[in-house]
């Protein structure tokens, strides 16, 4: 009898925890499997704050996609002016301490903080954008994410066409001077595959455009991208774009009356005389992926590509006062193209190198210290970009574009 006793109030006992671990939402204390938006808390982790039109991207998703959840702005957090260094596995860690069940960072640099927090925090997800080696570090709560881009980059090349077509078509400039000027920031695949995809999109509709890049060495200073567009303005480019974060490049063209295809958002309010259009990558759509998975315990995908079709690359309205007539219609008949797979941005017959055909080509997918090429990403014809991995790595020059420095 006595031992009849002690069994049902052990019983009694291990119910009584296996109550309050539920109630928990589980054994770790994590809410992570219970499907419940008004207790799960998400951490943002940015480089920059609102005054980077590329955070402010970001953070603009993220409330979109917390809305579109359910979760309550004291339940989400958003860490910004983070650098790339120990101050985001800091973040990182303040965040997991304040009860985040996903951590999500926003720029190539936070990628090994990243990591590292994932191994030390394995009951959190955390969730980078831009980087490279989630498919090789093989940890199940760390994972990379980023959109086929280019082909937004390279239907705001089109508009670019359409323009120096304009431009020509008026007698302002002769086809020979349809020289476009780019600034970017660093000579990252990333900022390559950008300004590559931007000029084939804008060379299928103006065959004479040409390309002058130059290089600030920083995501955001806005003296420098400010000087670069001048540099180029001044070395006869008569259209700007850029892959830089400020309103530098975007605000010396609206100064100087050059045209200007802008990144991560609309200038139009600041520049109505010279916004063309932008393109940018919508980060809505994989965070609400995301955060549904963690909060519903389901796995998330070790890479995540987002498309023309998921909604996650798109483009601003055209602003008309600026553009070339017609330039409109004639993108939504390109990205009609892209999506059929009638056209591929990367088109091994529409560039050379060198002089030499591009038909084959070993990228560096596997990240590794030497950057080793490993992978042949020329098949069927074109550049298969973000389809081995989610991140850019098209770092091909190829002729017809000028690389004014190369320092950074």
């Amino acid at each position: 009898m006595k031992k009849l006793v002690v069994l049902v109030l052990s019983l009694a006992m291990v119910f009584t925890c296996v109550g309050i671990l539920s109630a928990c939402g589980g054994s770790d204390g994590s809410d992570e499997g219970s499907g419940d938006a008004s207790s799960m808390k998400v951490g943002f982790i940015c480089l920059h704050d609102e005054n980077s039109t590329y955070d402010l991207n970001f953070i603009n998703g993220a409330k979109e996609a917390c809305e579109a959840l359910g979760i309550s702005e004291e339940n989400y957090m958003i860490k910004t002016n983070i650098p790339e260094g120990q101050e985001c596995y800091d973040a990182a860690a303040e965040l997991v301490d304040a009860g985040c069940g996903i951590i999500f960072a926003d720029s190539f640099g936070h990628e090994d903080y990243m990591i590292q927090a994932a191994k030390d925090f394995p009951d959190v997800q955390f969730c980078h954008s831009t980087g490279t080696k989630a498919h090789t570090e093989g940890l199940d709560n760390y994972h990379n994410a980023f959109a086929s881009i280019y082909e937004g980059r390279y239907l705001a090349g089109v508009a670019a066409g359409m323009k120096l077509n304009e431009m020509i078509d008026n007698g302002e400039i002769t086809a020979d001077q349809a020289k476009i000027g780019y600034v970017g920031a660093f000579t990252y695949a990333e900022v390559i595959s950008g300004y590559t995809s931007f000029f084939l999109g804008a060379r299928s509709v103006c065959e004479s455009a040409t390309m002058e890049v130059t290089f600030t060495g920083s995501w955001y200073d806005e003296t420098a991208e400010k000087e670069g567009a001048n540099k180029l303005i001044d070395d006869g480019c008569v259209l700007i774009s850029q892959h830089a974060d400020s309103m530098g490049a975007p605000t010396a063209c609206e100064k100087a009356g050059v045209p200007d295809v802008s990144y991560n958002g609309s200038t139009v309010d600041a520049c109505p005389n010279t916004f063309i259009v932008s393109s940018r990558i919508d980060w809505a759509p994989y965070y609400q992926y995301a955060i549904q998975a963690a909060m519903n315990g389901e796995a998330i995908d070790t890479d995540w590509t987002g498309t023309l079709e998921t909604g996650s690359v798109v483009l601003t309205e055209v602003n008309e006062k600026a553009a070339a007539a017609g330039t409109q219609e004639k993108i939504d008949e390109v990205k009609a193209q892209l999506e059929a797979g009638e056209v591929q941005v990367f088109d091994a017959s529409k560039i050379t190198v060198k002089g030499k055909p591009f038909d084959s080509y070993q990228a560096d997918v596997d990240t590794d210290p030497d950057y080793t090429p490993d992978t042949e990403a020329v098949q069927d014809g074109y550049f298969h970009e973000s389809e081995f991995r989610s991140a850019p790595y098209f770092d091909v020059q190829i002729d017809g574009i000028e690389l004014l420095d190369t320092s950074f």
